[in-house]
């Protein structure tokens, strides 16, 4: 191995280039520490480039804190320190004042004002710049190196960078094309820490119903989606709703993953889908009735245009039985109005699985809490390695709470590193 030359010795080498790493490093030489930032991809910020379809749903707008970390599951009592010192406020704060205004949508989901991704990462690649981050890229970093439980420094590309902290930020497992491949469990487990495996948790359904794969593309804005058991109800959410070539995503059906997913192993899931959450079957079945009333010598398909949520006419005779949508208004019977609005508001699927971590939006796994000084992000294994983002065993909803949980451990570890 090579020896550490003063060339190579940092105040802080942040390991990963992603939200939280970038969040960190710039923090840190905001501070007036000189650092290191390695990333083992070509480019920093690979993953956050494409979040959220490439528009970033940069954080929660939940400025309730109790509300907000209660969302955190078992992880709240952790993280009222952290996010004390960082929290959705200093988001948004901190973003407008780089020039990147945020604008709030449906269910608090907080996006840049442009809804490109790309736009955010420029805001944080400007903050590095700002602050004389040292970046190298095509750096993966196998080994954090210790001296008496203290951190020493890393060993990346077989060549030593010696430091008095190390922030480790490399992500977890999901979108491994990205370069979120577990390598920093690996190093965690190797210093001792105890790690929880991995599970797609935050990810789309599989289902086996043709028309749901013929509607890939379209999105239901507001709909509510229920969850049955052997034909037993367990639960719903209302929220959007995606079709894709592979089944069901969407905020709502992404955040009912993990439940569905213990479904799955108790017998046959199905999923009824209502695009008219606010509307009783009664009150379609009148608006039915006077489109068929206005339109009486179109087809059904054509009468029922402005009310047929978008892209369902193309598979209209797969959710209807008995009705093909061909039929004139003027010859279909009250049992079949009243048929097509029962479908209509209980468009129903088979669940047949869950994506895998290729596909999760989010995965639980990670270091135990426990073993983390959260009031600063340092290790109590060791000394001065300090843990961010999807290294921490921290179950969430998606909403822009993955996020918003990058930018308070980022911002924190390099406030104290």
């Amino acid at each position: 191995m090579n020896a550490i030359s003063q060339n190579n010795f940092f105040d802080v080498i942040v390991v990963g280039g992603g939200a939280s790493g970038m969040m960190a490093a710039g923090r840190a030489g905001e501070r007036g520490k000189r650092v290191l930032l390695l990333e083992k991809n070509r480019e920093l910020g690979k993953k956050l480039k494409i979040t959220g379809g490439g528009r970033c749903n940069i954080t929660s707008a939940e400025f309730n804190a109790k509300e907000l970390l209660a969302r955190y599951g078992k992880a709240e009592p952790f993280l009222h320190s952290p996010f004390s010192q960082f929290g959705v406020k200093n988001t948004f704060s901190f973003f407008e004042s780089k020039g990147l205004p945020l604008v709030v949508q449906e269910n608090k989901r907080a996006f840049p004002k442009t809804e490109k991704a790309l736009d955010v990462f420029r805001a944080l690649e400007r903050y590095l710049s700002k602050n004389h981050i040292a970046i190298q890229t095509g750096a993966r970093v196998s080994q954090i190196l210790t001296k008496d439980k203290t951190v020493s420094g890393v060993l990346a590309n077989g060549k030593e960078y010696g430091c008095s902290s190390v922030i480790l930020a490399s992500g977890g497992m999901s979108h491994p094309e990205t370069g979120s491949t577990g390598d920093g469990f690996a190093m965690l487990k190797n210093l001792g820490h105890s790690v929880q495996t991995p599970t797609p948790s935050i990810v789309p359904l599989t289902v086996q119903d043709p028309w749901v794969k013929r509607l890939a593309g379209i999105s239901l804005p507001l709909a509510r989606i229920s969850f049955f058991l052997n034909g037993k109800k367990i639960f719903s959410k209302t929220g959007e709703i995606l079709f894709t070539h592979f089944g069901l995503s969407g905020p709502c059906v992404l955040n009912s993953a993990q439940k569905v997913g213990d479904m799955l192993h108790e017998g046959e899931v199905t999923a009824a889908i209502d695009p008219y959450p606010n509307v009783s079957w009664q009150t379609l079945e009148k608006q039915i009735l006077n489109a068929f009333q206005t339109n009486p010598n179109k087809t059904v398909v054509n009468a029922l245009k402005k009310i047929l949520p978008q892209g369902t006419a193309r598979v209209f005779s797969f959710l209807v039985q008995g009705v093909t949508g061909k039929e004139k208004s003027n010859s279909v019977t009250r049992e079949q109005r009243d048929r097509i609005a029962h479908a209509l508001k209980n468009l129903t699927a088979t669940v047949t699985g869950l994506m895998g971590l290729d596909k999760a939006v989010v995965v639980d796994g990670g270091v135990d809490l426990k073993e983390i000084d959260t009031k600063t992000m340092q290790s109590k294994l060791c000394a001065n390695l300090f843990v961010t983002g999807d290294l921490l065993h921290i179950n969430r909803p998606s909403g822009g709470y993955s996020l918003q949980l990058c930018w308070t451990t980022g911002y924190v570890a390099g406030n104290n590193a």
